[in-house]
């Protein structure tokens, strides 16, 4: 999986909602997906995936998973661990130079995420990143559109 050249860190932290996923197992019905990101003062990141499974109303679920960069990457490459001891590949394979948007991927071609700053996209600018992600060897068939719906309705 290619990756970006450099990524500022500190840039990327914050919060990135997810537009479009070709999901792992924990997030197929995932609405108001958002991925957040703290660094920590040992040098990894934070992560919190907060969501709602299979409705606006249903209650938030949340993951929180610690990646690590991997030297040699421009820091594009991380291993987020849910469970010790493993690992997921996390690669930066598009980031645009506002840090608005980014693509997110796996050498396996199996999950990808779309994410940006804001809860949605102009459908133009969708249609690019998804054929950005054709172009990085994904059957885009696959991707589904996260609902998003801000501020979140109460239950």
């Amino acid at each position: 999986m290619p990756h970006v050249a450099q990524v500022d860190l500190p840039r990327y932290m914050g919060a990135w909602y997810v537009i479009a996923t070709i999901p792992s197992f924990p997030e197929r019905h995932a609405y108001n997906a958002v991925e957040s990101y703290a660094m920590r003062p040992d040098g990894k990141i934070q992560t919190t995936f907060r969501y709602r499974n299979g409705s606006f109303g249903a209650p938030v679920k949340t993951m929180h998973p610690v990646g690590t960069v991997q030297p040699g990457t421009g820091q594009a490459v991380w291993g987020e661990q849910f469970v010790w001891p493993i690992q997921a590949e996390y690669v930066i394979a598009y980031l645009d130079s506002s840090y608005r948007t980014v693509i997110v991927g796996r050498s396996k071609r199996d999950y990808v995420w779309i994410m940006a700053r804001s809860p949605t996209l102009a459908p133009q600018e969708y249609a690019q990143l998804v054929q950005k992600v054709a172009s990085l060897g994904y059957d885009t068939s696959k991707l589904r559109e996260v609902p998003q719906q801000w501020p979140e309705p109460t239950p």
